[in-house]
């Protein structure tokens, strides 16, 4: 590994001390504006009504999942694994840049921004346009964080099911959150990953950590990620992107900044995005949302104003969950109330009283790339089938609940 940088910027991070970060490349890259841009997006969106310490951001995310892929990727060498200083410093820029294409409040927007596009396929769309900029210096990087590098082990500690992103977000969301549910081993996990194939599987020390790891997503989403409360804010927000959206196509009269209104104004596809839509998407952030809805609260449409004015006050929509569909009754009750109490019109009432469904899947074990676990007799076994615990398997199906939301 004569090619990797020996001296190194040292990062504070709360979670996994100190980060070492080489000069040169990497650098470079978070100093580049496209990434310190993520200093101004939350990870968790709005979950911080719920959570108040659940302010941190893409920027920390980022760099805590580099951090973690740096030491997986030094296990493995001491192991024996041949990754060439290309591949090790490819495979570094893939994870550091693997949510860059994250709109304002993370998920909370993923569709609203750019309508029908994935945050991936924006990051993938930034990581282009940065190689430009670097002059081609991304490629193997672009080539491992799609999947397209010949040693498919690279891209599974950037993207699979026990890759080095779920292991920081699960870390730090728990941090910052304090739900202590999301705790997983992550250095047994890392110090017993290995390598058969090309393919990454886990030594079979380490299968109890995994085990854990898997219960933790599930146990995470249900209290953080799909919090009722979190998910009656998110929905708020979408919603207010949503009318502001259909007021400007009314021809409404509502305020909006020159970036803001561009993406109003000019549908974008997966192939419009030049390096001038680019460029106006990095200077969206979460700070240009909040500034609208504090603008917004003001307008003279009510849909509009009360929901800007209720998520500045966190007074969310009442929100219940369960595991069966509501009937249609029951929805058609809420909206009768709604109008009755707070005098909607009946276009504003779907902003207001709606139902919907969410889904949690905490490890798919019919996936293309189910976890292995590997035997000290060699053979390979996947995760659900070489569990002693029965609840892997039953972690492996999808758990729906449906939900209802109408104002208090």
């Amino acid at each position: 590994m004569e090619n990797i940088p020996r001296f190194h910027k040292i990062i504070n991070d709360p979670v996994h001390g100190f980060i070492e970060v080489p000069l040169g490349l990497m650098l470079s890259l978070i100093d580049a504006p496209a990434f310190q841009r993520l200093r101004r997006i939350k990870q968790l969106g709005l979950s911080s009504a719920v959570y108040p310490g659940a302010v941190h951001t893409r920027f920390h995310h980022a760099l805590g999942a580099m951090h973690l892929t740096r030491m997986a990727l030094d296990s493995l060498l001491r192991k024996g694994v041949s990754i060439s200083d290309e591949e090790y410093t490819g495979t570094l820029v893939a994870i550091l840049l693997h949510d860059i294409g994250h709109g304002p409040f993370s998920h909370t927007l993923e569709y609203n921004i750019i309508q029908g596009m994935h945050h991936e396929q924006m990051s993938l769309a930034l990581m282009h346009y940065l190689n430009r900029q670097f002059g081609g210096e991304l490629e193997m990087a672009i080539d491992i964080f799609t999947g397209k590098h010949p040693r498919p082990f690279l891209h599974q500690l950037v993207s699979s099911q026990l890759d080095m992103d779920r292991m920081d977000y699960l870390i730090r969301d728990s941090f910052f959150t304090g739900v202590t549910e999301g705790v997983v081993g992550m250095d047994r996990i890392i110090k017993t990953l290995a390598v058969r194939d090309d393919q990454i599987v886990v030594e079979s020390k380490g299968i109890y950590s995994v085990e854990k790891f898997v219960v933790a997503r599930r146990l995470m989403y249900w209290q953080v990620y799909l919090h009722h409360a979190a998910l009656s804010a998110d929905f708020m927000l979408s919603n207010i992107l949503k009318r502001a959206r259909e007021l400007f196509e009314a021809g409404e009269d509502i305020w909006l900044d020159s970036t803001l209104a561009y993406f109003f104004k000019n549908p974008i596809s997966p192939e419009k995005l030049t390096d001038a839509v680019l460029e106006r998407f990095i200077q969206l952030d979460d700070n240009d949302i909040e500034f609208h809805i504090k603008k917004w609260q003001y307008h003279p449409d009510k849909a509009l104003s009360e929901l800007c004015s209720r998520i500045l006050s966190r007074k969310l929509l009442k929100i219940r969950l369960k595991n069966t569909p509501f009937r249609k009754e029951k929805l058609e009750k809420k909206r009768q109330q709604a109008t009755e109490k707070f005098g909607y019109e009946a276009d504003m009432l779907d902003y207001f009283v709606f139902k919907g469904k969410v889904s949690n899947l905490a490890y798919h074990s019919a996936s293309d790339e189910p976890i292995m676990i590997l035997f000290k007799n060699g053979k390979l076994k996947e995760l659900a089938k070489a569990s002693d615990m029965g609840n892997i398997t039953a972690l492996s199906a999808s758990v729906v609940k449906h939900y209802l939301c109408w104002p208090e």
